[in-house]
This record gives structure tokens, sequence and C-alpha cells, in this order.
């Protein structure tokens, strides 16, 4: 009876001081360098990794931000146009403040920039996406889905939360004004 209440002790203790990715991510590496030694373990700790990941509030992920002004905070409004990432204030393609059509240009960030920079993407849209709590707010974050097998950052392109046949090119994202 001791025993497995001091079994149990530890179980908790160590779901106090660790994440679950953290928890699953040492386990994994530890699967791995008993199966193919200490140096294939060393190659996939996440600080040797770090180069090859970006960060959304909360979320690690592989594929870069569509181009947006403030790369890599590619804030969009809830028609896909480019804002500023602090203020939420409409932007045009420069970062500059959007006062005058007439003289600015504004395009949607995943429909006409991706296209316009990245010909090969064909007519990309806007797919799926998941939401955050980023800052005690939600943030929602979108797949710009197109038919390209590589993604904006040079890596084979994923379905992520895309569409009939289209894969994830790169990503953006809104916030919300739903308090979490």
């Amino acid at each position: 009876m001791k025993l497995g209440r001091s079994v149990e002790e530890a179980g908790v203790s160590l779901a106090q001081r660790t994440t679950r990715r953290s928890f699953l991510g040492r386990l994994g590496r530890g699967v791995v360098a008993l199966a193919g030694g200490s140096f294939v373990a060393v190659a996939l700790a996440p600080e040797q990794a770090s180069a090859r990941y970006w960060y959304f509030c909360g979320h690690t992920y592989t594929t870069r931000s569509c181009p947006h002004p403030f790369k890599p905070l590619s804030r969009v409004d809830y028609l896909g146009y480019p804002v500023n990432p602090t203020t939420g204030q409409p932007v045009d393609d420069k970062g500059r403040p959007y006062t005058d059509p007439k003289t600015q240009r504004r395009r949607l960030m995943c429909e006409q920039r991706v296209p316009d920079m990245y010909p090969y993407t064909g007519h990309p849209r806007y797919g799926g996406g998941w939401n955050r709590c980023c800052g005690r707010r939600v943030r929602h974050i979108k797949d710009c889905c197109s038919k390209s097998d590589t993604r904006i950052n040079g890596d084979r392109a994923v379905r992520g939360y895309c569409y009939g046949g289209t894969k994830v090119f790169c990503v953006g994202y809104q916030e919300l004004n739903i308090r979490c």
C-alpha cells in the first residue's frame, strides 16, 4: 500500500513539473536514444531544432507567415487584408497606415500577395484554422491553402486544415474580440 502511494505521488509531482508536450518530447527522445544511439537523440533536442520553427502565441509551427509588412506577425482583418499587429489598424502593403486608397496599395494577404510573390501557388485561398488564447483574447490562426507541394519555407507541404486537394502554403492570424 505504501509503495502504491509513493508511485502515485511521484506521478502527480511529475505532472505538476512538466507539460504534456515536454513529457512526450522527453519520452520520444528516450526511445530514440535506446533504438538509435545518443547521437540521434541529441539531433532531436528542441534546442537544435529551434531554427526550423516559428512561434504564434502558444503554438509552435513549421510553416512560416504569409507575406505581410510586419512579418512574421501576419495579422489580418476578417476579410484577409493586413492590419498592424499591435493596434489592429489597416495598413498598406508597405506597412504604412492605410488612409488613401487612391495612392496606396492594399492587397489581400493570401489571395493576392501570395500568388504575386509565388506564382507557382496558383489561386490560394484561406482554408480552415484553429484558435489559441493569446493575451487573454482568442487568436484565430488561418491556413492559406494552395495546390503547391512546397510551403513558403521550402519544406514539403502538409494538408493542415485545407480543403479539397490543397495544402498549407503559409499562415496568418486574426485577433478576435473574444476573451479567454
